[in-house]
Parts: C-alpha cells; sequence; structure tokens
C-alpha cells in the first residue's frame, strides 16, 4: 500500500539513494548537494515527504518554506507513473500555501518529463537561469 508521510532525519540515506538515481535532472556534481541540505529540508528551513509503497521508501519531495520553492521531486526509476510525484508535489504545496505563499517557484531541466509533468499541473516557464535551467512558477489562483 502506498502513503506519503513526512520524512525524517533517518530517511536521508535514502534520500540521497534516490536523488542519485534518477535519468532526468542528474546532478553534473553529486557532492554538490550535501546531507547538510537534506537536514535542513527535512528538519531546518524546510520540510520534506517521502511515498511509502509497501514500507519502502521510492520518492520524494522537498519543500523551502523561506523562499517558497520546490528543492527536490524525484521518484525512484523503478516506481515512476504511479502517481507518487503528484501526491508528492501535493503534499509539498499544501504546506506552502498553509504559510501563506501565492507564488511557488522550482527549476529543472528543459525538455524533460519533469517539464511536461510541471507544465500540465499549471507551472509557467518564467525565465531560463544562465546555467540553462528553467524557471517556473505556479500562482495559488492557478
Amino acid at each position: 500500500m502506498s502513503q506519503i508521510r513526512l520524512a525524517t532525519l533517518a530517511d536521508i540515506p535514502r534520500l540521497s539513494e534516490i536523488r542519485l538515481a534518477v535519468r532526468e535532472n542528474q546532478l553534473s556534481n553529486p557532492g554538490r548537494i550535501t546531507v547538510a541540505d537534506y537536514e535542513d529540508y527535512v528538519a531546518g528551513r524546510g520540510r520534506s515527504w517521502v511515498a511509502e509503497d509497501d514500507g519502502v521508501i521510492v520518492g520524494f519531495a522537498a519543500a523551502d518554506g523561506e523562499n517558497q520553492t520546490i528543492w527536490a521531486l524525484f521518484v525512484d526509476p523503478a516506481h515512476e507513473r504511479r502517481g507518487h510525484g503528484r501526491r508528492l508535489l501535493t503534499a509539498a504545496l499544501q504546506w506552502l500555501w498553509s504559510r501563506g505563499a501565492v507564488v511557488v517557484a522550482l527549476s529543472t531541466g528543459p525538455r524533460t518529463r519533469a517539464e511536461s509533468f510541471y507544465r500540465a499541473g499549471g507551472w509557467r516557464v518564467t525565465s531560463v537561469s544562465p546555467h540553462g535551467e528553467l524557471q517556473l512558477e505556479l500562482r495559488r489562483d492557478g
């Protein structure tokens, strides 16, 4: 059975494992994301959620409560296309909306399944970063 729950510090090794396993939006320098980064989004300025399938973490989302952004949304490639990403994103957005966010932002690679996923959910491209990442936003009022 699948469920969404808040992530704990004990989940961080699995979150990192999933982040490094993705086929798109791979990190050019995996060392750039540290345990301290994950800790900050689990028990610091942000919150994180995990999707569990029969007790196994299969995906996670992390939101930044200070900047009203989605820091991460990743699903283990073996568990894609089962609705985990949509449920994780919903949990993160609900938390940000409850904190008063009116606009939530994120970035992703161009011409990726992630870009299609976000656009289908109503996200709009606002700019392109110097590194070529798409900057997207979603307004609470649609």
